[in-house]
């Protein structure tokens, strides 16, 4: 079966793949990014996802969104942009669904004071964690830890990495040393991820209250899109004419990216994936709709992610990870036994932060409680 029939020459081709760490027979009636996505699917850490907190702590509505449900969302609008552009949809799904796999709990307050923790021990960074599970952690297979991904999966999960990092990873880290460009599924995921949580982002924002749409009139990409919607469908309820507007603000971002993307790589006329590392980035918006999001992400910035209600949550977070981290590194005891080391301060740190970043939100909550609570004996 031909997988890469239809792909442009300069897209991620399965048959041409960089390969996976350990030797494994041909995925048979699947591509080998299609066997990428079902491994993710299929993982302990993807399924935890549904009980990581994206903006709003999980247990404060059923109807925010989780890092599950904006993984979703990442990866059916980056099949949409990838068909577009005749890039390969398979792999853009499966770095999608997996680049969260390695945040922690509490979005990234979470990620932030963990990473403070371990400032002695190497860092944290939640995309080099989720190269991490997909590399180590994960324990599914006989033959090699982790989910033994393709190289170019690999790539996509990971958009940032220090160059301290990025030494120790071998021929992954070389574009980061290089300064080259992964490929454009890669680079497409990473702005599919933006146009998921800044547009799902408002929907949870209103539906809690801390926005409104008197505030959300002030930004000039809501505010043209929703008198569009006043003007076709006049008198339209709340919740519908948002969700119109949310529609019609996606489908700008999207057409926008698309067109100004395929502009980008006629004109640089890549012959193959070699020629789209070696070049500027090519999946771009244009100036003005970057004008725009950047406008959004300010806006977002002040009045959601640091509205004084979010903020309680933060230092209640921040508490819970900081003292839970304080507290395993003490007192080893208290991990359970996969989790000690005994001998080596950095491997005993290292194997703290993947056990609180492994925790879903209630799990860390639950865990605070057990440790300092006076009522659980």
């Amino acid at each position: 079966m031909d997988f890469d029939a239809r792909l442009a020459p300069y897209a991620a081709h399965s048959s041409k793949s960089r390969g996976r760490i350990h030797i494994e027979p041909p995925a048979g009636s699947r591509s080998e990014f299609q066997r990428d996505r079902d491994r993710i699917i299929h993982s302990t850490a993807f399924r935890r996802l549904e009980y990581k907190t994206q903006v709003f702590l999980n247990h404060e509505g059923d109807l925010f969104r989780t890092r599950l449900t904006h993984s979703i969302e990442v990866a059916q609008i980056g099949r949409t942009l990838a068909r577009s552009l005749q890039l390969n949809e398979d792999l853009v799904e499966a770095c999608a669904l997996a680049h969260d796999l390695g945040h922690t709990p509490f979005g990234h307050v979470g990620q932030d004071v963990l990473n403070e923790c371990m400032k002695d021990y190497g860092g944290f960074e939640h995309n080099l964690q989720s190269l991490r599970v997909v590399d180590q952690l994960e324990e599914h297979y006989g033959a090699f830890d982790g989910l033994n991904l393709t190289f170019e999966t690999r790539e996509g999960i990971l958009k940032h990495c220090s160059l301290a990092n990025a030494r120790q990873l071998g021929e992954l880290g070389h574009r980061f040393m290089n300064r080259c460009q992964p490929s454009l599924e890669a680079q497409l995921t990473d702005l599919a991820d933006e146009i998921a949580y800044n547009n799902h982002d408002i929907d949870d924002g209103l539906r809690s209250g801390l926005l409104t749409m008197a505030q959300m009139e002030e930004v000039e990409l809501f505010a043209r899109h929703r008198h569009t919607v006043e003007t076709q469908y006049p008198g339209l309820p709340g919740r519908r004419a948002l969700y119109e507007t949310i529609r019609l603000m996606i489908t700008a971002m999207t057409a926008d990216l698309v067109e100004t993307s395929a502009a980008l790589i006629a004109e640089a006329a890549p012959q193959d994936i070699d020629d789209v590392r070696a070049s500027l980035p090519l999946i771009r918006f244009s100036p003005q709709m970057r004008a725009e999001t950047t406008a959004l992400k300010r806006f977002l910035y002040a009045n959601l992610y640091r509205h004084f209600q979010v903020n309680r949550m933060r230092v209640k977070a921040s508490r819970i990870v900081r003292e839970l981290f304080e507290a395993f590194l003490q007192d080893p005891v208290l991990l359970p036994k996969d989790y000690q080391v005994d001998g080596d301060p950095m491997g005993q740190a290292r194997k703290i932060a993947d056990y609180i970043a492994g925790m879903t939100d209630r799990y860390a909550i639950r865990e605070h409680r057990r440790i300092f609570s006076l009522d659980h004996f």
